[in-house]
């Protein structure tokens, strides 16, 4: 087996922790450790509302019992499950796609602003918007 597949296999077998620890060590390195924070609790948060929306999208789309008839491209099927609606450009599997590309960075914020604009009132998308261009895709860029 060469070096290249022995190493590639090791990443495969390798635990989802120490993926997640080699992830971070490297984003640590490109930004102060106190915008690192930042970073990284809105990444979190970002995956834990697309995690929500896939969950209910997936049963919206099954159609079955309370959902039968549902639109899972309805904003409103979300508004009353108190689910954040994800548009299609801000969804898990676009952004999975696009992860090793050098815009990634601009990509999240981008996803952000889409979930912010469809889920928020206009005043309080402003508000949000000036406070947060900033820490993920400086971040993600460096």
């Amino acid at each position: 087996m060469s070096r290249s597949t022995k190493a590639n296999k090791n990443e495969i077998d390798e635990p989802l922790e120490k993926k997640l620890w080699k992830v971070a060590d490297k984003l640590r390195k490109n930004i102060d450790a106190a915008e690192y924070k930042n970073v990284v609790l809105g990444l979190i948060f970002l995956k834990y509302i697309l995690d929500a929306f896939e969950e209910l999208y997936q049963k919206l789309k099954e159609g079955k019992g309370d959902y039968e008839g549902a639109d899972p491209e309805d904003k409103n099927e979300y508004t009353a499950e108190k689910v954040f609606y994800v548009p299609p450009s801000a969804r898990w599997h676009w952004l999975q796609g696009r992860a090793k590309l050098p815009t990634i960075g601009k990509d999240v914020d981008d996803a952000i602003d889409a979930i912010e604009k469809d889920n928020l009132s206009s005043e309080e998308y402003c508000q949000r918007f000036m406070l947060r261009r900033s820490s993920i895709s400086k971040a993600l860029a460096a």
